[in-house]
């Protein structure tokens, strides 16, 4: 995955965030859904994020959090 790709999906990033993790497309995308979507997805009925998921999810939350607030 590019850096490119990762701002794509999470806009401007610390180049050491994107260094550490390495990881697939579909996996930054639902850690993306989770972070900003979570209600409508466990309304739907999606099982929690789980594996490297919920850890981008924990990493990824608090910053979420600060832009929405």
């Amino acid at each position: 995955m590019s850096p490119d790709e990762i701002a794509a999906i999470l806009g401007p990033v610390d180049p050491m965030l994107i260094a550490e993790m390495g990881t697939a497309l579909e996996e930054l995308a639902e850690t993306w859904a989770w972070i900003n979507a979570d209600d409508a997805l466990i309304n739907a009925g999606r099982p929690l994020p789980s594996g490297r998921v919920a850890e981008f999810v924990a990493l990824l939350e608090p910053f979420g959090d600060d832009a929405a607030g």
